[in-house]
């Protein structure tokens, strides 16, 4: 007998909490059941922390905090404003903890100390080391990117890191590696949702190794001139801006390089509806709502969505040859 489980990603983003209730605790308390049948996630929408309106909880004894704030690099611009700390803290998918809106509260219980990164596959250079002794090796700086949820809404973070060319550099990939599969962390004791069966877990990821030597390819370490709360990914996730939010994994613990093209987590669950590629584009549609606006979080006014989520001149020469792929999905 078949069995149809609902899942997060499978009620729109249109049906979650409205904004005026999200941040307002008294009123989220008197309307909790009015909205109770509205808080199930779709594959980009995050958690807020539980008390409705407080700020996120900071990261615990993190040894780097003291390299914070690191120097902007201007070449990436906004077109907006930066979205408030609050919400782009506490705005969260992760389902590895949750698949619901606040999840704050659970990720405090992932141990980011001691984290170490396996990079493997087809390098020269392959390596274990620790989260502080990666960052010691890499150009840090802060950038200024936009993020488009594949679920419509969208946000504006200054992102404190490295450029991910560098890491592969650094590890001196072999020819023959074609991509790059990003595994996040598997650890059920903390993640309950990773007990569930029907997950492909852990958290999988992928992108080719031109992407990855992208300039816009980023290694996220901290937010906002600190280092990154554990509900966004602490203590090491990717931001590629020009891609749906879905393709940035987050608490990654191995990096492998391959000539075999990843199955992402959406991929394994949802094939028809969630690729390998995942670029931004106003006008190819998911299959159960359009891309053609966004909302930026703490706003209830759309706004056009960009192609490549405005990131084209960076980006796009990648995908001159790739006419037969679907790029936007």
């Amino acid at each position: 007998m078949y069995i149809k489980i609902k899942r997060g990603w499978e009620l729109p983003e249109h049906l979650a909490t409205p904004e005026h209730v999200f941040f307002n605790r008294r009123k989220f308390l008197t309307t909790s059941a009015a909205i109770g049948a509205m808080t199930i996630l779709s594959a980009c929408e995050e958690k807020q922390g539980a008390q409705a309106g407080s700020s996120a909880a900071p990261a615990e004894q993190d040894p780097s905090a003291s390299l914070y704030p690191f120097k902007r690099n201007e070449t990436y611009k906004l077109d907006r404003d930066i979205t408030d700390e609050q919400w782009a803290t506490t705005y969260n998918n992760y389902y590895e903890f949750s698949s619901g809106k606040r999840l704050v509260e659970e990720a405090q219980a992932l141990p980011i100390r001691p984290w170490v990164l396996t990079i493997d596959g087809m390098i020269d250079k392959p390596m274990q080391i620790g989260i502080d002794d990666l960052m010691k090796k890499m150009p840090l700086e802060e950038r200024l990117y936009r993020h488009r949820c594949v679920e419509t809404w969208s946000m504006a973070v200054p992102w404190s890191g490295f450029a991910l060319k560098e890491l592969v550099k650094l590890v001196e990939p072999k020819a023959e590696a074609k991509y790059l599969r990003l595994e996040t962390f598997m650890n059920p004791e903390v993640a309950g949702e990773q007990k569930i069966p029907f997950y492909p877990w852990p958290y999988v990821e992928g992108l080719t190794i031109e992407e990855a030597k992208n300039d816009l390819a980023f290694m996220v370490t901290g937010m906002y001139g600190k280092p990154a709360p554990k509900q966004n990914g602490a203590p090491l996730r990717i931001a590629l801006p020009w891609k749906y939010g879905f393709k940035s994994g987050k608490a990654l613990v191995r990096i492998t390089f391959t000539d075999e093209r990843p199955v992402n987590f959406w991929q394994a669950l949802q094939a028809n509806e969630y690729g390998f590629w995942a670029n931004v584009n106003p006008e190819v549609p998911h299959p159960r709502w359009s891309q053609a606006t966004e909302r930026v979080l703490g706003s209830d006014e759309p706004r056009p969505t960009l192609l490549y989520n405005g990131y084209a001149e960076f980006v796009a020469p990648l995908y001159a040859n790739l006419q037969n792929e679907k790029l936007f999905m």
